[in-house]
Parts: C-alpha cells; structure tokens; sequence
C-alpha cells in the first residue's frame, strides 16, 4: 500500500475514499462485489458504533454496515477535501 492507500477500516468518521481492491477471494468476495463495493466507487463513514463495530458507510447513495475486519479486507484510496 502506498501511503494514499489504507483500509477502509481504519477511516473515521466523515473521512472518504475511492476503492481499489478487495483483499479476499471467493465467496465474502463476491458477496462485498453484490453489495456495492466495487473498483472505483467513492465510499465514506457515516458513523462507527461507540466500540468500533459495526461502521456504516454511505455508497451509491445507501448506507451500508461493515463489520470491521470486513471493511479491514478493502484497500481504498484516501481523497483529500
């Protein structure tokens, strides 16, 4: 990763990114691929649950909830406003 590039997981609240990739293969791949998280696509945090887990994330204008070792698995890079 370069230093423009982390893991969804570790934004906070109202930071944005566009994703690059996704770090896992088969099914929870395909299954991230359905929901939205696709190369490209501009994603940022709403909210994140007092402890950390649940996140949700607005994309494609829906929200959506991450757990965060699955939002951990996509690389994104960070846009600066």
């Amino acid at each position: 990763m370069t230093s423009d590039e982390v893991s969804l997981g570790s934004l906070t609240k109202g930071e944005s990114g566009i994703i690059l990739r996704i770090n896992q293969k088969g099914a929870a791949r395909q299954r991230l691929m359905a929901m939205g998280i696709v190369k490209g696509v501009e994603i940022s945090v709403e909210r994140k649950a007092p402890l950390g887990d649940p996140i949700d994330f607005l994309l494609k204008d829906y929200h959506l909830s991450l757990r965060k070792s699955e939002a951990d698995l996509i690389v994104i890079e960070r846009t600066h406003s």
